[in-house]
């Protein structure tokens, strides 16, 4: 097995726990001593063991001289759990193959800092690419104190989102609802515009055959005029959190529901960017913008989104008055058009899978 098999274990132990470590990252690490994976381990839970602890105590005695194949580069401050970096060179070990480097400024270079004084030797940057992918979320919460923002739609071939009549059940297939519910599991929060609870009453939880994670639902709601009989005020499944502006009258809502968070703005209309912010002070490091179109519209007038996920069902519906994915005043010249470069392109069933991100002025 070569170094880089190593790395790719260390990376999908990392992979197996994306969703559940938040607000910590996704971590994994493999210890090698003589060729022989002696140790390995994934941090999976926010508080718990990192990675790299759990592998060099599976390790024992063995850790000593040993390589090491870990996903982010270890910490080198004392939070809830000690250094890995001074845990590392307390064991002894001869090499650290480091994914990528931690942008977190509590570390972003000093973990490799302090083993490489220690006089282990560091090679950073194998695999980097599919390490970034893996924390990405974390990484931009980091470097913006924002969410990364996943818009997702579900949509016949010629974009509509529901017929004349708001129906929409099913526009996909099973098989792309069930994958919906995977990427609910690994973001902290998911977001809809109030219409979209008027008209679907949906619950926004994570039904996966094995279980998972419920995302924070939030709701859109300017005059806090959601239906006091939808699931999410209801069911108790997850924490739900509603935003409303400046006017709305909250005081016989927060009594009937006082297990809903209410998020009163300083403004009558709701301020995406004020709302992300404040997101970001409260420590929800993902989004995942379920819609309507009005809410899509929003995101992408204000250039506030990371990725899209795009679901495309072989249907047609045909027709001016059928809903579409994303509403809004469009561009008068396709120049102005929001361009994307795609990332992925996947069949999932019938349908078909579409993940993108806004194409940067240097790309």
């Amino acid at each position: 097995m070569n170094k880089e098999n190593y790395m790719d274990i260390a990376l999908s132990l990392a992979e197996s726990t994306m969703g559940q470590t938040s607000p910590n990252p996704s971590v994994g690490a493999v210890v090698v001593k003589d060729g022989r994976i002696v140790g390995m381990g994934s941090h999976l839970q926010a508080g718990h063991a990192h990675a790299e602890v759990i592998a060099i105590d599976q390790a024992g005695g063995k850790a000593e001289g040993a390589e090491v194949y870990v996903t982010l580069e270890p910490c080198a401050h004392d939070g809830k759990t000690p250094p890995c970096a001074d845990l590392l060179i307390d064991r002894h070990v001869k090499k650290v193959y480091i994914a990528c480097v931690d942008p977190n400024p509590k570390v972003a270079g000093k973990g490799i800092a302090k083993l490489k004084q220690a006089g282990i030797a560091v090679e950073v940057g194998m695999k980097e690419a599919r390490a970034l992918e893996i924390n990405k979320h974390f990484f931009h919460y980091v470097t913006y104190k924002r969410p990364y923002v996943t818009l997702k739609a579900a949509m016949t071939l010629d974009g509509k989102t529901a017929t004349k009549t708001g129906d929409s059940k099913w526009i996909t297939s099973k098989e792309a609802r069930l994958d919906v519910h995977s990427e609910r599991s690994i973001h902290d929060a998911i977001m809809v515009g109030v219409n979209t609870i008027q008209q679907d009453n949906p619950q926004l939880t994570t039904r996966l055959p094995q279980g998972g994670i419920n995302p924070i639902r939030i709701v859109l709601d300017t005059h806090l005029s959601i239906n006091h009989a939808s699931n999410l005020l209801r069911d108790h499944q997850a924490p739900t959190w509603i935003v409303c502006g400046s006017k709305a009258k909250t005081n016989a809502f927060q009594n009937t529901f006082p297990h809903v968070k209410l998020l009163q703005q300083a403004t009558p209309i709701i301020q995406l960017t004020a709302i992300l912010d404040q997101l970001g002070e409260m420590g929800v490091q993902s989004l995942y913008v379920e819609g309507g179109s009005t809410l899509h519209g929003s995101f992408l007038s204000g250039k506030l989104f990371q990725s899209c996920h795009w679901y495309i069902a072989p249907k047609l519906l045909g027709g001016s008055d059928a809903y579409t994915t994303v509403t809004g005043e469009s561009p008068d010249k396709m120049v102005d058009a929001q361009e994307l470069i795609i990332d992925s392109i996947k069949q999932i069933g019938l349908d078909i899978k579409v993940i993108a991100h806004p194409k940067q002025e240097a790309e």
